[in-house]
């Protein structure tokens, strides 16, 4: 590609995205542009080679599909672009500075991360955290992310993860709650309005009410009627408006159940999540000195948190 060719990085980038997701707009989502900026940017890479890259359709979930010849240099433009990401991350290894790219839940980043990155700002003044708050499984090497810190079974292809905390799952409820004085037992709960968090899939282990309520002894309850919020920290700040009980998450409830806004009920009844908090991030990355900085402050942070 000489100096005066029209082909640009982006429009690469452009042209795989677009193969990636099947569409201008679901590139356009990716690349933070308009779907109109990433046709052009196609249609510019398809008049320089002198030949159609996609097959497009104005219907159906794939509007575009792959030219035999696209579909065979697709892999090679792959490989190349990771390549150049790599060299990109090789040059930028030896800095302290600049922007970490992090990502963690809204519920997260609002009631642990967020009241502490004054430390590791402190301790890394030259490190400029951008914070992305996602209940998404953002993808790292799309959205540009150094690290982050995710809630499940410790398993994501193609990154690595180090279990950072654990917790165990209890209900609450503000302790002006009216019903308050009527628990007795864990079986009274479904007599109440019950919270329930929607922001984990229950498919991989996290604990729903019908799980704490079996763990309660309270048998085959069920708990299918009350409040669904797809937030944890709103599902915490409902209880503590009294809503309703709410199952809290010990890590995210901490300061809440210290400071009174929040009350824990049962709390003979343990109830473990499977789950557990991660600090997660790919391996070409782990060397970046700001990455293993950020890292180790989290662990830290994490062990001083549950001491």
């Amino acid at each position: 590609m000489n100096r005066k060719s029209p082909v640009y990085l982006n429009a690469l980038r452009a042209f795989e995205a677009s193969a990636r997701n099947g569409s201008f707009s679901g590139a356009a989502e990716e690349l933070n542009v308009t779907a109109a900026a990433v046709g052009q940017m196609v249609r510019g890479l398809e008049e320089w080679l002198g030949m159609p890259l996609f097959h497009r359709s104005a219907t159906g979930k794939a509007r575009l599909t792959l030219t035999e010849n696209a579909e065979r240099a697709l892999p090679d433009i792959r490989a190349g672009l990771d390549r150049l990401g790599m060299g990109l991350d090789r040059l930028r290894e030896s800095a302290t500075g600049g922007i970490l790219n992090v990502t963690v839940s809204p519920a997260f980043a609002a009631r642990w991360l967020l009241p502490r990155i004054d430390r590791f700002q402190s301790r890394c003044p030259e490190t400029d955290i951008r914070l992305e708050t996602s209940l998404k499984l953002v993808d790292y090497k799309a959205h540009g992310i150094d690290i982050g810190v995710r809630y499940g079974d410790g398993t994501w292809p193609g990154l690595v993860s180090e279990k950072l905390m654990e917790e165990e799952i209890f209900p609450v409820c503000s302790p002006s709650f009216p019903d308050l004085s009527n628990f007795a037992e864990p079986a009274d709960l479904t007599q109440t309005t019950l919270i329930h968090d929607l922001s984990v899939d229950p498919a991989i282990g996290f604990v729903t009410w019908d799980t704490w309520l079996r763990a309660a002894g309270v048998g085959e309850a069920q708990a299918q009627r009350g409040m669904r919020i797809d937030n944890s920290g709103a599902v915490l700040q409902a209880a503590i408006e009294g809503r309703g009980v709410a199952l809290a998450r010990s890590i995210l409830a901490r300061d809440d159940l210290a400071t009174g806004r929040l009350q824990r009920l049962f709390p003979e009844v343990h109830v473990p999540s499977k789950l557990a908090y991660y600090v997660v991030y790919r391996q070409e990355y782990s060397s970046l000195p700001k990455l293993r900085m950020f890292r180790d402050w989290l662990v830290e942070e994490a062990a001083a948190y549950q001491a």
